[in-house]
């Protein structure tokens, strides 16, 4: 598998990333997204220099629509905007903003750049005729321009990496304790790169750890790496054991992190995994190539921007059907409409998902007592008669409506409109092969090939194969057409518990 290229998390901050051309690529996808934030700083130039012109002329406008439209904008004119959106741009891109840099200083660059670029704007004060541009448009230019490009690359931003995931530190954990661990580690810890949190070692048995800190962070040896993931909320594994010295133990690692999901990085570019597809990165100044477990390319972009238009129209349309379902819940059992539950996310990032309440008050509280009574395989808890559930809410889980208000997560980024569903934190708390934790590499989803295909009638281990069928074959077309036989599936009320 031929290496790509691209920066590490494209749109943590305000930031954009370099374009690249090849296609269909993990480079691919950074050239969208990059070619996504000058399109977008080009479109608030013009705007906030357009309201500026309206602003300063309200008194001048024509009084009606027709007299707008009878409006006409000179060759001229034309020019000098173009000029003014390639200024801005050239002035966004001199002060870095198109790099990926630390966040602190991302918001001053950006201050300065809409400063700059609005001084731009003097091209049309300069070469107007009729003295419509004044100096004062200048002002206000500034004034709409900097709050609307941050608008602009916060929604961009929001689009290709949502809030939901990026608000936590990525936690990292080293494989290594020499010379190039420490450097590692300390780069991850540098002051303004709080992206990134050191978990803690491994190393070989045998080696001793080269300093103090090295040594109080030090978890076990090689041989635990696996356990280590299971038990702990691991986003990366960095690897910087010397090659040659340590072939074998590099490609254990590396096999271990595709087994579990989690994302490896390593500091050499001669292995070739089998499954995960390598991107070559940066991390706080030093190159690693990344090893990721699920496609990583332009349609990661699309999917989210699928996933918000579906989340917005949904709520709007399903609008009474959400008053007439918390009208129904309040009279039937009194006690909150909605109930929120914690559940564990992309990396296990734990997050509170959303359904109408279809059990009686304390629910959770009462599990415990129920436990001997489960019926599904695996760390899963199912109970097809659960006495817990009420009347209305036996009704909205054979309909699958008490799923409706997950939309506000799919929205906030935390879940997709399609994906492996997302387990309670009791079910992931027993979960104890490491193979199992591949499904959390991916955004969990409202739907699924597991909800199309037989739901709660299908046991733990074939709906384990289904979420990973999913995972290594994902596409758009899987997700459009998981999306058409969710609705019949629903309405016949198949696997419902």
């Amino acid at each position: 598998m031929q290496a790509r290229r691209e920066f590490s998390k494209p749109f943590r901050d305000l930031e954009a990333v370099p374009a690249s051309t090849t296609a269909d690529s993990p480079r691919s996808a950074c050239q969208l997204l990059g070619w996504s934030y000058r399109a977008g700083d080009a479109l608030a130039a013009l705007v906030s220099i357009a309201a500026a012109f309206l602003i300063t002329n309200l008194n001048t406008l024509p009084a009606d629509f027709a007299g707008f439209l009878r409006l006409r904008v000179s060759v001229k004119n034309l020019l000098v905007m173009v000029i003014f959106a390639g200024l801005w741009l050239a002035i966004i891109y001199g002060l870095g903003l198109y790099r990926k840099r630390s966040r602190r200083y991302a918001a001053l660059r950006l201050i300065a750049a809409t400063a700059c670029g609005s001084l731009c704007a003097l091209l049309f004060v300069f070469s107007s005729n009729t003295g419509a541009f004044r100096f004062d448009a200048v002002i206000w230019c500034w004034i709409i321009a900097l709050p609307l490009t941050l608008s602009v690359r916060l929604f961009l931003r929001n689009m290709t990496e949502p809030i939901a995931t990026t608000k936590h530190p990525r936690q990292v954990l080293i494989v290594g304790t020499g010379a190039r661990a420490a450097r590692c580690a300390r780069e991850l810890r540098a002051p303004g790169n709080e992206n990134y949190q050191v978990l803690g070692f491994l190393d070989i048995p045998g080696t001793r750890a080269m300093s103090f800190e090295l040594k109080q962070k030090l978890l076990g040896d090689l041989s635990q790496l696996e356990s280590t993931i299971i038990q702990n909320q691991v986003d990366e594994v960095l690897i910087t054991l010397p090659i040659r010295s340590c072939y074998e133990e590099v490609q254990q690692a590396i096999e271990i992190c595709e087994r579990t999901g989690v994302e490896c990085k390593y500091l050499s570019d001669i292995f070739r995994p089998s499954s995960s597809q390598m991107v070559a990165e940066e991390i706080s100044g030093f190159s690693v190539t990344s090893l990721k477990p699920t496609r990583h390319d332009s349609r990661r972009v699309v999917k989210r921007a699928i996933d918000i238009a579906g989340a917005l129209v949904g709520l709007i349309v399903l609008l009474p059907v959400f008053l007439i379902i918390s009208l129904a819940i309040k009279l039937s059992s009194g006690g909150p409409v909605i109930f929120s539950q914690g559940r564990h996310g992309r990396n296990r990032r734990p997050f509170r998902m959303y359904k109408f309440r279809t059990m009686v008050n304390q629910a959770e509280q009462l599990q415990s007592s129920l436990e001997s009574c489960n019926e599904a395989t695996g760390p899963v808890f199912k109970i097809k008669n659960d006495p817990r559930v009420t009347r209305v809410g036996a009704l909205l889980r054979r309909t699958s409506l008490d799923e409706l208000p997950q939309l506000f997560n799919v929205l906030k980024g935390e879940m997709s409109l399609v994906g492996p569903r997302p387990l309670p934190v009791r079910d992931v708390s027993k979960i104890d092969e490491g193979r199992l934790l591949r499904r959390f590499c991916v955004v969990p989803g409202l739907t699924g090939l597991w909800q199309v295909n037989g739901r709660s009638t299908v046991n733990f281990e074939e709906w384990m194969k289904q979420d990973f069928h999913y995972i290594d074959n994902w596409s758009l077309r899987l997700d459009f057409q998981i999306l058409a036989k969710t609705i019949p599936v629903v309405m016949k009320g198949v696997g419902a518990v």
